[in-house]
C-alpha cells in the first residue's frame, strides 16, 4: 500500500472520528427551545464556526503522528515532490466532493422550502459536508489503487 493511500485511510478515519466527537460533545448543548428561536440559530453557528478550527487543529496533531508512525514503520518518508499523476487524482477527488456538497446545499435549501426546521438544513448541511470531505479520501485512495 503506497504513502497516498495510507493517508487517505487516515484521513477518513479522523474525519469520522473528529466529527462524530464533536457532536456527541455539542449536542449537550442544544438548547431546548422553539425551532425557531434566535437561540437554535446561535447554537448551529457556533457548533459550524468552532468545528471549523478543532478539526483543523484534530488533523495536524493526527497527521504528524501518522507521519511519524508511518516513517518509523515503512522507514520511507513522505514524497517530497507532487507529480502530475497526484495532482490529476487530487482534482478529480475534488471534484467529486464538490458534486457531493452541491447535493447536499440544494439539499438543505429544499428542507426550508418544505418547511422543514432550520435544524433539517444545518444538520444536512454538517453530513453532507462530512460526506464529501470522506468521499473525496475515498476517492483518491480507489485512484491511487487503480493506477489512475
Amino acid at each position: 500500500m503506497s504513502y497516498q493511500e495510507r493517508r487517505a485511510i487516515v484521513n477518513i478515519i479522523s474525519s469520522l472520528l473528529i466529527t462524530a466527537f464533536y457532536s456527541s460533545y455539542m449536542i449537550q448543548r442544544y438548547p431546548q427551545v422553539d425551532s425557531y428561536s434566535p437561540d437554535i440559530f446561535h447554537f448551529w453557528g457556533s457548533y459550524i464556526m468552532l468545528l471549523i478550527p478543532v478539526s483543523i487543529v484534530a488533523r495536524i496533531i493526527i497527521y504528524i503522528i501518522f507521519s511519524i508512525i508511518n516513517t518509523i514503520a515503512t522507514r520511507e518518508q513522505q514524497p517530497d515532490i507532487e507529480d502530475e499523476r497526484d495532482k490529476l487524482i487530487e482534482l478529480k477527488a475534488s471534484q467529486n466532493s464538490g458534486y457531493v456538497f452541491i447535493l447536499g446545499f440544494v439539499l438543505a435549501m429544499g428542507s426550508l422550502v418544505i418547511s422543514l426546521p432550520p435544524a433539517v438544513m444545518f444538520i444536512i448541511l454538517i453530513c453532507f459536508g462530512l460526506a464529501s470531505d470522506v468521499l473525496s479520501n475515498l476517492f483518491q485512495f480507489i485512484y491511487y489503487r487503480r493506477g489512475f
